[in-house]
């Protein structure tokens, strides 16, 4: 039996587009002769639809674009993804499932199972979990097909609540009895750099634990701030990789069964390191971003520092240099060298830029400012002016012009709140704000790889935000390489500070580090949509009460 699997890149409520994206892969399968194409899981809506599946209408269009498809499928069987109307008087409204499409009509339905309310995931809102389980039969070959989650039930829970699995049932021991020749597994699976061998390795072992052919279809792009990688695998039952899918992009693959049960034909192929990964995966967010909101032009803020270089770059690469354009807005404060290296890195991408100096409006705020500010010393109040001055500015550009403001602030910046509401913290879209700083420095020597783009004197300079006399983010913070070690143990290996402490960290340096983090909360829930990289990005992936005391 030949199969084709096709890993494309949808857009939610976009029916016509993902509709057509289907029918033109179902056309090509069935011109390379096969009998069986898989798409990935909502495909028909796009991922994550949320709320939008609360409405009848949105529903009914599913299945008029599921209806249009099944015309296609004419001498050959496709696998989609699409929420289906649950028939039962009793439990949720909807099912997420994949769905069998051949002669026209749906032959079979598989819905999920385990549904996901942990990290950016809320499914079990919508959707009514199944608990019956049953095989696939097409050309004699058996086919367990699972959507998503329900493959992932063996992933850790968490010891400390003397739990070893997140779910109390597995799809797949269900599954099992019925004797299956190959599982299916349709996914939407975002990116997160940490997690991308141990993706690959759930499938693999799988394919050795039942003995049978694994392929998993993932969805690319990006939609709003979760971004999918692709990557779909097709295992051997020997748990060897016969082949992988690009990170990123869309392809469409057809192989013969014969040879994924032979023993020769595996795939050898090294995963991207993971710079590299963060690297396009921000592109494609960029880019996804900017297209699926029918939005063109962009303008960052560059003050010659490495952040908002690093996302001057990854713009101009997503959108194309003559759709980006950046303001220079220096103080008293900048030093000479911030404004040349910020002309030298804009000239060297060939973006357009405009300098205009705060000096004037900020001297008109102190002025203003002078009486009721009698007797009291310069402080973060100034500080705060600048920035927001030139969030002012920014903003008033990107209106005039037609541009989206990009906001340039790092993960370790937003986690302990060093950043300015309604000024440095401004933008659309966040474009680094799940990138520790430590890291933000990796990106930028990948940016310089094949050659300098990034003046070297902006990623070698003490980072600094030039709001007072010589000022260095050290004055505020603790060094980043210790910073971004605290941050990460507590944000996304969620250790109490305790445990931290007790790994080898500084007790000072771990409880003062807590205390931004927390009491920051309200400035991250006010900041932009931020671009996902990990597995525990703030906003949507991350939430904590603004009024706690923990």
């Amino acid at each position: 039996m030949k199969i084709t699997v096709a890993q494309l890149n949808y857009h939610i409520g976009n029916f016509d587009l993902n509709k057509n994206l289907i029918i033109n892969a179902v056309r090509r399968a069935r011109g390379e002769k096969s009998d069986l194409v898989i798409f990935s899981e909502l495909c028909i809506c796009g991922y994550p639809p949320l709320d939008l599946l609360d409405r009848y209408d949105f529903i009914e269009k599913c299945s008029q674009a599921v209806r249009e498809i099944a015309d296609e499928c004419i001498g050959i069987t496709a696998i989609v993804g699409a929420p289906v109307i649950n028939p039962n008087k009793e439990g949720k409204k909807l099912f997420n499932s994949a769905i069998a499409i051949s002669e026209g009509k749906i032959v079979f339905s598989a819905n999920k199972s385990l549904l996901p309310t942990y990290d950016i995931f809320d499914e079990y809102r919508y959707f009514e979990p199944e608990r019956k389980f049953g095989i696939f039969n097409l050309k004699g070959m058996r086919i367990a097909l699972t959507v998503c989650e329900d493959l992932w039930d063996e992933q850790p829970f968490d010891n400390k609540f003397e739990k070893s699995r997140l779910y109390t049932i597995s799809p797949m021991e269900e599954l099992k009895g019925q004797k299956p020749d190959l599982i299916v597994n349709i996914a939407a699976s975002p990116f997160s750099y940490t997690k991308t061998e141990t993706k690959e390795n759930i499938f693999r072992n799988k394919a050795l634990k039942y003995r049978v052919p694994v392929i998993s279809v993932n969805q690319t792009g990006a939609n709003t701030e979760l971004i999918f990688d692709g990557a779909s695998v097709i295992v051997k039952p020997d748990g060897e990789i016969f082949r992988k899918l690009p990170f990123f992009e869309e392809e469409i693959v057809t192989f013969d069964t014969n040879s994924i049960l032979s023993p020769a034909g595996s795939e050898k192929h090294v995963n991207p390191d993971p710079v590299s990964l963060i690297h396009k995966g921000l592109v494609t967010g960029i880019r996804d971003y900017f297209n699926k909101s029918g939005l063109r032009k962009a303008i960052v803020g560059l003050s010659g520092g490495i952040d908002s270089a690093v996302c001057l770059c990854l713009a101009a690469e997503a959108l194309g240099n003559e759709n980006v354009r950046s303001l220079l807005m220096p103080s008293r404060y900048s030093s000479e060298h911030s404004v040349k290296d910020a002309v030298d890195l804009a000239e060297r991408l060939k973006t357009e830029y405009d300098i205009i100096s705060i000096e004037k409006p900020f001297r008109a705020f102190e002025e203003d400012l002078a009486l009721l500010f009698t007797g009291r010393n310069p402080d973060v109040t100034e500080e705060n002016i600048q920035a927001r001055i030139r969030a002012t500015l920014l903003m008033a550009v990107s209106n005039k012009f037609g541009c989206i403001l990009l906001n340039t602030s790092n993960k370790s910046e937003a986690a302990v709140g060093y950043g300015t509401l309604y000024g440095d913290m401004a933008g659309g879209l966040s474009v680094i704000g799940d990138v520790y700083k430590t890291d933000v420095y990796k990106l930028a020597a990948h940016i310089n790889r094949s050659g300098e783009i990034i003046p070297e004197n902006i990623i070698t300079k003490q980072p600094s935000a030039e709001l007072r006399p010589d000022q260095l983010d050290s004055d505020s913070l603790p060094e980043y390489s210790i910073l971004d070690d605290i941050l990460y143990q507590y944000i996304e290996l969620q250790k109490p500070p305790a445990q931290i402490i007790e790994d080898g960290a500084d007790a000072s340096t771990v409880d003062r580090v807590i205390r931004m983090i927390n009491f920051n909360e309200y400035k991250r829930y006010q900041a932009p949509p931020v671009l996902r990289i990990s597995s525990k990005s703030f906003g949507a992936g991350r939430r904590m009460p603004l009024v706690a005391r923990y």
